[in-house]
């Protein structure tokens, strides 16, 4: 750490006692300015910048504590040390609740009030470094794929942003479709690793025989079909972001192994007895509830707190409507390249059924939507009959079914729930092209299911 480039403000009214801390501190190489009095070191600060504030507790005037308090909203990363010959409890209390980073009892220690000093400028160092990304991330637009101003969209990118200057894991919660992997890229881009590699893995895209090898790598001839050498996600993520999508998907056995890897940075490839050391930050996603995976026993319970540091959840699309004519529009632009004619606007009509919409598809749902109705549009206005059928018919998806309508109705709800799946199974098959699993992956069912479904239903 450079001592010469950090700024320490040092106000005690015992000159004597002053100017032999402030030589000291000098001696260590650090920028010193002493201030007798908190008056005096208000002044100074509202022109200067101020990192480290070492301040005595009683001035005869406005106390340490007072200054601090004053001090900080004008400069968001100090950190403040202060010291005292009468301290007390109480006063210890007062300061640590005031934003101090330690209190320290006279007479002074050097020794301790040096390593203070390094730790208390080495969390100044990450504020600023988190600032800076912060300033980055809102002035450069890394957030724009992030689309939404709504107040739950405005906490995601909140938390992002300042997640995102830490090592810590973040765990990404969120149901299919609603930009999990775009959250976790963005990060990465915003993050002091943005210039190393970002890996992804699609947990649930992968055979359970398979997974081990992909994320650890395998040495030639470790089994079957293994005719060469190869590096799992781990070693090509190396000192960047791996992201694990759907690690709710990962078999039990494996998470033991995973677990080991996040508490000691090392593993071995498969068929391999060599360690393998790597600096990687982990984000991981799944649309699954894996509260109830640890209570049903399917997943760990060390794992899950060892990759929920940090949690952000991805609302649905349908608890903020009214992101939906800002996504509109983003998608229009998105996909404007695919018609021969700009496209301007969507017909009233359109824009009405897309607002009683649920959307269990989410924002990649309204995605395929648009794409597919600027390729088919002939005008510069998107209508009706450029968007899906079940849209406009109320017999589809729910149709927002509203079951109170009639009280005197008999509800035969098995019926209900039979046609419900099949519009779903429908809906999600055709937006991944008969994809059987993506589609089952898209409902949170397995494709074990979604096969004795589509067969039950004839679809």
């Amino acid at each position: 750490m450079t001592a010469s480039k950090y700024s320490i403000l040092l106000v005690e009214d015992d000159q004597p006692q002053r100017q032999t801390l402030a030589g000291f501190l000098r001696k260590k190489g650090y920028q010193v300015q002493e201030a007798a009095s908190a008056q005096e070191a208000e002044n100074w600060s509202k022109q200067n910048p101020v990192d480290l504030l070492i301040t005595d507790l009683r001035l005869g005037g406005p106390d340490g504590i007072a200054l601090l308090k004053s001090l900080k909203p004008r400069h968001p990363q100090l950190q403040c040390l202060i010291l005292t010959a009468y301290g007390t409890v109480e006063d210890a209390v007062s300061a640590m609740k005031a934003g101090a980073y330690d209190f320290i009892s006279k007479p002074i220690n050097l020794d301790r009030l040096e390593i203070l000093i390094e730790k208390a400028l080495e969390r100044v160092s990450i504020e600023k470094e988190n600032q800076s990304l912060r300033s980055i991330a809102l002035n450069t637009g890394t957030m724009s794929e992030l689309v939404g101003e709504s107040k739950p969209m405005q906490l995601v990118k909140e938390t992002a942003i300042k997640a995102a200057g830490s090592k810590a894991s973040i765990l990404i919660l969120g149901e299919s479709g609603t930009g999990k992997e775009i959250l976790a890229r963005a990060i990465h881009r915003i993050s002091p690793r943005k210039d190393r590699p970002f890996v992804t893995v699609n947990c649930a895209a992968l055979p359970e025989q398979l997974i081990e090898s992909e994320l650890f790598g395998h040495e030639k001839g470790a089994f079957t079909g293994a005719l060469t050498e190869k590096k799992g996600r781990f070693e090509m993520a190396h000192q960047g972001t791996l992201f694990l999508d759907e690690i709710g998907d990962i078999p039990l056995g494996l998470q033991v192994k995973l677990l080991n890897v996040l508490q000691s940075g090392s593993f071995e490839r498969v068929g391999s007895t060599k360690t393998i050391r790597v600096d990687v930050r982990l984000l991981a996603a799944t649309h699954r509830n894996l509260e109830q995976a640890i209570q049903l026993g399917t997943f760990r319970a060390d794992l899950y707190y060892r990759i929920n540091v940090i949690s952000i959840h991805l609302p649905p699309l349908r608890e903020r409507p009214e992101d939906l004519p800002l996504l509109l529009d983003h998608f229009l632009t998105k996909h404007a390249d695919l018609s021969q004619v700009h496209i301007d606007s969507v017909d009233p009509e359109v824009l009405e059924k897309l607002n009683q919409w649920s959307f269990p598809g989410n924002v990649r749902e309204l995605e395929n939507w648009i794409e597919r109705a600027v390729v088919l549009s002939s005008g510069n206005r998107l209508t009706k009959d450029d968007f899906p059928s079940q849209l406009f018919d109320p017999g589809t998806e729910t149709a927002k079914v509203d079951a109170t309508s009639n009280p005197d109705e008999t509800i035969d709800l098995d019926q209900r729930v039979a046609q419900l799946e099949t519009d779903l199974i429908r809906q999600a098959l055709s937006q991944h092209q008969d994809n059987k699993s993506a589609a089952a992956r898209q409902l949170g069912i397995t494709e074990r299911a979604i096969r004795y479904k589509i067969k039950k239903y004839h679809l």
